[in-house]
């Protein structure tokens, strides 16, 4: 039995987290979760679908004309800090302490840092950097290099290891350089703009960073307002306290921090599945903060986000035609066709037994689900999900999979992971109400066994930690689901500082 001090419990109160919850995740630690059952991976022979150049053309065409009807929303994942990304910068100026520039760019391992310093001046934060550098007096590498990382991390320059990635400058351009939440607002514009000419954005941020976001955009959308013609209707939300889940040790008991509180961790992306349960739009378009293009390559972003919403309309539109049609016994045959031949949705055994209203019941409940489209890039070594076949009891359906659900001690599971061709760049556009124009309850059709855990560390200690079933893998995974490929052209994650410069 959990032993619990009366401040425990007022911290789980203050989280609204139940004593039930914390039992539960210590269970999960001791007993494990199952890892995902890889039957295949999708590629375009099985299970991802190529649009040719009409197709594309009639997408896009069919999007142009559901905008003008539906409301749109772009939901942004933007509450990750941006200090993993200058991991190799720290490791550098730690090793400045004791060595030379000039000895440690000849080290192997500093490549990326000695990268940086060789094109700092192309990086759209250069600028702003500039003013503060040029205060010191660095009469070597050495002491320059130092000056330049405390200007770009600390609360002494730019404090950008600190920052949410959002308010880090990405790209420049000859009239101003661009900061992450800016290219999003650019890129709104010119697909988003729904049927009031308004562009919808919702980002999920942190308490701490929403001043910071705020005072941003106060600035920012008078300006892109001005320059497309249009309205912004920028919207937040938390990860809510009661998503955190506690962390343990190595032997499964409870950590607690440097003050005796009983210590918890975001529990993932997969939290933001409350986030997303609480919009209210006709079509829901994800996009991570960092993956974002510039003016130059952006064209494809906005042909594939239009042809990946214009096929979700067509098939959401056919799903509610026939399913309002199932609730009065007809369509039977078209919905099975559809259901197998479109969606690739794999009925039950007894299916051909069943009589005609036990068909249409059963035909009704397996289409009237949340539908995702899920555009898929080639795989070149990016680190991620992929898209892959996975059984789960009766059924096999498409499912966006993390390494880290899958056992890679099992030859077979590792064959099938390494025979992925596409990965998933989280370019999803989403489709949440039901036929009658309600808003499903997301919470519903979340495989909460999908969840995992992981080993991290706090102040050198090492611990596990408890990660929710993820956005796009074990929260959605009772929805109905495509993978569509698009161009590479339309991925430009950035993990690093010197993904910046891709």
């Amino acid at each position: 039995m959990l032993s619990l001090s009366t401040e425990d419990l007022q911290l789980l109160q203050s989280k609204n987290i139940s004593i039930e919850q914390i039992e539960n995740q210590l269970n999960s630690f001791k007993n494990g979760f199952p890892y995902a059952h890889l039957v295949a991976a999708a590629t375009l022979q099985n299970g991802i679908k190529k649009m040719s150049p009409e197709e594309l053309k009639n997408n896009i065409h069919y999007y142009n004309i559901q905008l003008l009807k539906n409301d749109i929303i772009k939901f942004v994942p933007a509450s990750g800090a941006a200090s993993r990304m200058f991991k190799s910068l720290f490791e550098f100026q730690n090793a400045l302490d004791d060595n030379s520039y000039e000895f440690l760019e000849k080290e192997e391992k500093y490549s990326d840092a000695i990268f940086f310093f060789d094109n700092l001046e192309h990086f759209a934060f250069y600028n702003d950097l500039k003013p503060c550098i040029n205060k010191g007096n660095s009469t070597t590498k050495t002491a320059f290099a130092q000056q330049v990382l405390e200007c770009l991390l600390s609360d002494k320059g730019l404090n950008y290891a600190n920052l949410p990635k959002g308010l880090l400058k990405f790209h420049k351009y000859p009239n101003g350089d661009r900061m992450a939440i800016e290219e999003h607002l650019v890129e709104a514009a010119q697909y988003a703009n729904s049927k009031t000419t308004q562009a919808k954005l919702h980002f999920t941020i942190s308490v701490e960073h929403e001043d910071k976001f705020k005072l941003a955009f106060k600035r920012l959308i008078p300006l892109y307002e001005n320059k497309f013609n249009i309205s912004y209707d920028i919207s937040y939300s938390f990860q809510e306290p009661f998503t955190d889940t506690i962390a343990v040790d190595m032997n499964n008991v409870p950590l607690r921090d440097n003050n005796g509180k009983l210590l918890f961790r975001p529990g993932g992306h997969g939290a933001l599945i409350n986030n997303l349960n609480k919009l209210n739009a006709d079509l829901i378009f994800i996009k991570n903060i960092d993956n974002i293009v510039s003016d130059d390559k952006r064209q494809s972003t906005i042909d594939y986000k239009k042809a990946l919403g214009g096929m979700g309309f067509k098939l959401n539109n056919t799903i509610h035609e026939l399913v309002q049609k199932l609730t009065q016994g007809k369509a039977i045959d078209e919905a099975y066709h559809f259901a197998t031949d479109i969606l690739d949705l794999q009925l039950s055994s007894y299916y051909p037994k069943m009589n005609s209203a036990e068909k249409a019941d059963y035909l009704f409940k397996l289409l009237n689900r949340p539908l995702r489209i899920c555009g898929v890039v080639k795989n070149v070594g990016e680190p991620g999900g992929g898209p892959f076949w996975v059984k789960k009891g009766e059924t096999t359906s498409r499912q966006i999979v993390e390494s880290a659900e899958i056992d890679q001690q099992n030859p077979l599971q590792k064959k099938i992971m390494q025979e992925a061709t596409h990965f998933n760049p989280v370019d999803i556009v989403c489709f949440t109400k039901d036929y009658q124009g309600n808003n499903f309850d997301l919470y519903n059709y979340v495989d909460h066994k999908a969840a995992f855990i992981s080993e991290k560390s706090k102040d050198g200690i090492k611990l596990k930690a408890m990660e929710l079933p993820g956005l796009w893998n074990g929260a959605m995974a009772f929805w109905n689901t495509l993978f569509v490929e698009v161009p590479l052209s339309t991925f430009n994650p950035v993990k690093t500082i010197n993904d910046l410069l891709r």
